[in-house]
Parts: C-alpha cells; structure tokens; sequence
C-alpha cells in the first residue's frame, strides 16, 4: 500500500494511492465516530505514553501531562535530543518512532484502509521548505524505525503543487499555468514555493518560510483574548497545567474553525479548561485585530520571495493557498487583497499536500520534482592567518537538490592544514548579508573536532586537547567531502588521503544533545 504522509503540527494526513485516486484515510475514534486526520499528540503518566486519537482521550484525566504539536520539537532538534514531558525525559527520536507506530497501528486496525497486518507500507513524507537536515532526517527515520519503508520526502509546498498539477490535468483546464506561488499556512509553520510546471516537470524556483509561524498562533491569540475577557490573572495564567493548556486551546481550535466570513461573534466556554470559569463572548473583528500582524508577515515573506528571485509584478499565473492556517477567511481575503484574482485557495486546504505526497508516490504516475535547498549551510574558517574568520558556505540556497534515483550531490574542500586539529563549526541560515556572513533564522550545528596531526589519531577526548596554530602543515593535504542526498540529509567525510586516515560524519545542529521541554512556548513575534 503507497501513501502519502503530511506529518503536520496539529494534524497527520494520510492519502492512499488507489488505481489513480487518491483518497484522504479517515480514522475511526474512541467514541466511534469518525476523522479525516490523526491526532500528533502525545499523553505521558509517568514512563506510560499514549498517542494520536487514545492520548486525546486522556485530556480530561489531570494525571496525564498532554503535548500538542510536537512537530514543533523538530526546529533544531538533533537524533540524540531529548524532550522533557511532564518532568520525564524521553528521546525526541522515540516519541516519533512510537508516535508512527501509533499511526501504523491506526491505519492497519482502525481506518477505511482494506490492508492486511503484515501488507507493507510505503510512504512518501511531507516536511516543510525551509526544514533543516535534522528535520527530515528525525521525521524519516522515526517512520523508517516504525516499520514504513520510506520511499522519499518532498517538500510540503511542492506535494501542493503537484496536487494543483494533477487536478489542473484531470479536469482538463485549457491553460495549465507555467509558474505558480504556493502559500502554505499550516498548523505551525508557514512556507512560500514558486513553482514553474511544465507537463510533469514540477521546478522549485525558491522558497521561503517562518518556521514558526500558523494556525496555532492564531489559537493562542484566541485563548489570550477570551482569558482577557474573562478576567483571569497573568499569574493563574501561568499556574495553568499542560492539560487545562490543552483542553482551552482545543476549544479555541474548534471555535476558530467555526469562522464563516459573516461570524460576527464567538462564544468560548473556559469552563473547558476550569470548572469555575466562565464562558464569554467575544468580537470576531477583536480577535483578526491580534492576527493581522502575523499573516503581514506572511505576506512580506512571499513579496520578498517574488523580489529576490526577479518575478516583478504580477511574478505568477496563479496563487495557490492551502495549508489549515489559511482557512481563517481572514487569512484568503488579505491574500486576496494583496495578489487579486490570480489567488486560488485549495478546495482541499488541509488535505492538499497529503494528495499531492501519494500523487508522487504513485508509480503509475512519472511526476518529477526538481526542489533546491531552502537554506545555507556553511562552516567558519579562518582568515588573515587567523585573525579574522569567514564564513565558507558549503550548499548555497537555491542550489538544486539530487533527485531520488541519481547520486547524492558532493562538495569537496581540499587545503593544507596547519592546526593539530580541524576545529569545524557549521551552521545553516537563511540569508547572507551583502559580506557574506550568516543572517536571518540561524542554526548553530554541532562542532566536530578532526585529528590532522598524526600523533592525535588515538585520543579518546579531541575536546580536551588544546586547538594549536603551527608555523607549517601538519599533513600535506586534508579533504572535506560533503555529500547531500535527495531527502537533504547531510554528512561530512574529513580524510588525510596522504596516509589513508578519514573519520565520516553526519552532520545535525547543537541542540541534538540538548535536553529540553516538549510542551508549547510563547514566543515573540518579530518586529
């Protein structure tokens, strides 16, 4: 059975692959009932974990801690991060192995799928443009671990278009559009792609993102409001447990999603989350006041996208808006009012991306999608004999990433080194300034320590050894061998070729040692 997986923030999205449609899997529930998505939720009671539609169940039970939008853990996660639940520390990599086994067991056992126990699962996975090494290599080998055979992941803004492409065929449109902006607004991120299309060649142009910014924002504006409104302290705000955090911003989900564009007025029941609150009623003119900002800039992220890639005015045939965030009508009608009549807004906004992801895992079916890097990635090295350093980027933004039956694509530095040991600090980011440094949403990568010199090679601990410059080279030549495979997963070989010593390593950020807390945050917005 070939699926096609949108992992997201709020929501996990399965579409079949089934004799040339598509179909979106719906879950059976506890109560019986039925959904089109699967929970990426997670309830811990001590070392016991539940996940998906049985962790919802627990919301009401104050002794389980409730986690919502765990994908959020991934943004500069590593596979030896850990997350804290409840004040229990647990691999962020086995939270998302067992939550896809979760999702295994729930599509086997508890979906319209017809498949049997042991019927294989192949899946192409979604992760969004502006996701880091780490990111895609956590979500493929979490799904690997759980039994799926991974058969690729693509870009969330790329699934999209191609669902677009499909469907453009199918139903015969006279004029299929040869460049289009796809502005995706999901449950926590936000990611613009230009596409150019042509037949079945799908070309990502560029793309830009905010990995922290969506439909969750839009919740938590909600939940401030209605606790504003209902007069409830800053400090018994903060004294809220993980479960009544849970339970209020679900009911500020379910309000949300209710907005038709002649709401007016939303009732929210606090009682949800305690007993004695009350309910209140609030303007739904209040509530788009506190979200403008945040889709602005959504809005000067995709100007700013046209403009950097010389798409002056109009810059598309079409804008296609997808994602759950966008379906805040707010959200369609500034899109709208910036772009005119070229914007389009998906018939299936919280599906589109998982269609578009089985479309692609569909071998009966020869899409090829061409994406790019949607970062830099880099090291520091030194410069003017080391009293400056410089910043070398490695894989450029834009630069075209291998498609999934060719070779991975392979950067080599070759020097002379003259330190005892290769100190190297890698980062990605997602702009250079005009000189050259890193700029924007930066991630620091974890240091790798290299033994040029000889005597060294059997050190247990290079960190404990003192970094010196010497007056010659130690080796007569050091190389860097890069390599970048089409899921964007990263790795490094730093060999001496002149007496065959080389160390391989693949590369992930700082935080994959880190320990740190699963549950939600508040962040500030930037100016």
């Amino acid at each position: 059975m070939k699926l096609g997986i949108d992992f997201g923030t709020t929501r996990v999205v399965v579409a079949a692959v089934d004799r040339g449609n598509y179909p979106v899997v719906t879950f059976e529930l506890p109560d019986f009932s039925a959904a089109d998505w699967f929970p990426p939720l997670v309830a811990a009671r001590g070392a016991e974990r539940l996940y998906g539609w049985e962790a919802w169940t627990a919301q009401a039970d104050p002794a389980w801690t409730l986690v919502r939008s765990l994908k959020r853990a991934l943004e500069g996660a590593g596979p030896e991060t850990e997350v804290c639940i409840g004040g229990e520390s647990a691999s962020l990599l086995d939270l998302l192995r067992e939550m896809a086994e979760s999702l295994k067991s729930s599509l086997v056992r508890k979906s319209s799928l017809s498949i049997g126990a042991s019927e294989p699962l192949e899946a192409v996975l979604g992760v969004p443009a502006n996701a880091g090494a780490n990111q895609r290599f956590l979500t493929a080998e979490a799904f690997r671990q759980a039994g799926f055979r991974v058969l690729g992941i693509l870009n969330e803004p790329s699934a999209a278009s191609i669902e677009f492409g499909h469907r453009q065929r199918t139903t015969r449109q006279k004029k299929e559009p040869a460049r289009i902006l796809v502005y995706d607004l999901g449950g926590g991120t936000f990611d613009a792609s230009l596409v150019e299309i042509d037949g079945s060649e799908h070309s990502v142009i560029a793309s830009e993102g905010i990995a922290t910014l969506g439909g969750d924002d839009f919740d938590e504006i909600l939940a401030d409001l209605a606790l504003e409104a209902a007069g409830v302290s800053e400090e018994t705000r903060d004294g809220l447990s993980q479960a009544e955090i849970f339970r209020l911003q679900e009911e500020c989900r379910e309000k949300k999603e209710s907005i038709h564009p002649n709401t007016r007025r939303l009732e929210l029941d606090l009682s949800c989350a305690r007993n004695e609150w009350p309910s209140v009623s609030l303007a739904v003119s209040d509530f788009y006041d506190r979200c403008r900002p945040l889709i602005e800039e959504t809005l000067h992220a995709t100007k700013d996208l046209l403009a950097a890639h010389g798409a002056s005015e109009p810059g598309a045939d079409v804008f296609y808006v997808t994602g759950g965030g966008s379906e805040l009508p707010l959200v369609a009608r500034m899109v709208r009012d910036r772009f005119g009549s070229r914007v389009r807004r998906s018939a299936y906004t919280r599906s589109a991306t998982a269609i578009g992801l089985a479309i692609r895992a569909d071998d009966k079916i020869d899409y090829k999608v061409h994406d790019r890097f949607a970062r830099h990635f880099g090291v520091w090295r030194e410069a003017d004999g080391g009293r400056a350093a410089r910043f070398d980027p490695i894989f450029q933004k834009g630069v075209p990433l291998p498609p999934p039956d060719a070779p991975p694509l392979e950067i080599r530095r070759r020097y002379a080194p003259v330190h005892n040991i290769g100190h190297f600090r890698f980062l990605e980011c997602s702009r250079l300034s005009e000189d050259g440094r890193p700029a924007g949403d930066i991630t620091v990568w974890e240091d790798i320590r290299f033994p040029f010199d000889p005597a060294l090679r059997e050190a247990k601990d290079l960190d404990a050894v003192p970094v010196l410059r010497l007056d010659h080279a130690v080796v007569a030549q050091a190389e860097e061998a890069y390599r970048c495979d089409a899921r964007g997963i990263l790795e490094v070989t730093i060999s001496s070729p002149e007496d065959r010593f080389s160390r391989q390593y693949r590369l992930s950020s700082r935080a994959a040692g880190q320990r740190r807390p699963a549950s939600r945050t508040r962040r500030t917005r930037r100016k």
